[in-house]
């Protein structure tokens, strides 16, 4: 019954074992991180992993920003509902990916609207930028829904594209 590969690697009690020690973060300091920032607990775990994103793979130059919504029965801070999704509930993740490879090009987890984005700027362009700014200044074409698309944020692009051609 199942996939041979998990028990010739490791007996259950031994993996119970492992995850019973098994820390991403520093306990002592956890509730201090905790009240500033709901990712805490696998904060640096994620910017490692996107960080090696972004070392491994070169991105073509067409890249796509949108929401990706992981489902989750977890209880956590962040999960968020979304009516329109077939799983309602989940870990909810602004993403930067290639066209053609789908590649994870960069990405973070919504946590809360208004730590984003400044008084001057709307969530869906504090989200592109954000998610762009490894990319910008380097000849790259974004691509997005009709949640992100503003006339302040394509101006906001064009002068990032316009002080590259004056480079």
């Amino acid at each position: 019954m199942g996939t041979s590969f998990f028990p010739d690697t490791m007996s259950r009690k031994r993996f119970r074992e492992i995850m019973r020690y098994l820390r991403f973060d520093l306990k002592r300091t956890r509730s201090r991180r905790l009240q500033s920032d709901k990712f805490a607990l696998a904060f640096e775990v994620w910017q490692r992993f996107i960080y090696s994103c972004f070392l491994c793979y070169r991105p073509g130059e067409n890249l796509t920003a949108d929401e990706q919504l992981f489902p989750s029965k977890a209880r956590c801070r962040f999960t968020q509902y979304m009516a329109n999704k077939p799983d309602k509930f989940g870990i909810k993740f602004w993403m930067l990916v290639e066209n053609d490879t789908k590649y994870l090009c960069n990405a973070f987890p919504y946590l809360e609207k208004y730590k984003l984005c400044s008084a001057n700027e709307s969530l869906p362009e504090s989200v592109v930028m954000r998610l762009m700014s490894p990319y910008l200044n380097k000849g790259r074409n974004a691509t997005t829904d009709n949640f992100f698309t503003s006339a302040s944020l394509a101006r906001k692009l064009k002068a990032q594209d316009r002080a590259l051609l004056e480079q």
